[in-house]
Order: structure tokens, then sequence, then C-alpha cells
């Protein structure tokens, strides 16, 4: 395995194991960024795998998802709203389960 895709694994996991813990611990701000780094991380690993590429930034990634990756677009697009008001506003118990069943679908389909 390319050093790169281990890295990008080894970032999804450690995203998802820490959004779970901090979901445990009923802080849904964290819990919804860290479930939506998963996401990115798990994104960006589909698009390395296939093309030995990583997005250099958010713009990057959404644009390659779009044209190649319509399922992983439609889930990066319809979580990124979520992780950018994490900054701003507070996040309650109901959105970050929603984006940890985004990222388990990451996961299963990755075999992460």
């Amino acid at each position: 395995m390319d050093a790169r895709e281990e890295i990008l694994r080894n970032n999804f996991k450690e995203y998802f194991e820490s959004a779970e813990e901090a979901l445990k611990k009923s802080k849904y701000n964290v819990a919804t960024t860290l479930f939506f780094k998963a996401i990115a991380a798990g994104c960006d690993l589909a698009i390395f795998i296939d093309e030995q590429l990583i997005p250099s930034s958010h713009t990057d990634r959404f644009r390659i998802l779009e044209q190649r990756y319509p399922v992983l677009y439609r889930i990066a697009n319809k979580t990124f709203p979520f992780y950018q008001q994490s900054y701003t506003a507070k996040m309650d118990k109901e959105t970050a389960p929603v984006l940890k069943q985004y990222a388990e679908q990451i996961k299963k389909n990755l075999k992460i």
C-alpha cells in the first residue's frame, strides 16, 4: 500500500473514531466536524485510489467529485454545510448521527 493511501486510511479512522467518542460525550459540534473530516478523507482516499492524486482544497475535491464521483459528491455536498455551520452555530443531537451514517457508508464502500 502506498504511504499516502495509508495516511488517508489512518486519517479517516482517526477522525471517525474521535467523532464517535465526541458523540458519546454529547459534544455535537466536535462530532459533526470530525465526521465531516472523515467524509472528506474518505473522498480523498477514493480519488487517490483511482487517480493517484490528492485534492489540494475543498474546491478541488468538490470539482473532482462532481465530475467523476457523483455518489460521493452528493454526500460531500449534502454534509459540507453542517461542517461550515459547526464553527458558528450549536449543533444538535440529530445532526452528528446523520453525518455518521454518511461516513459509515464511505467506510463500508472503501473497506476501511
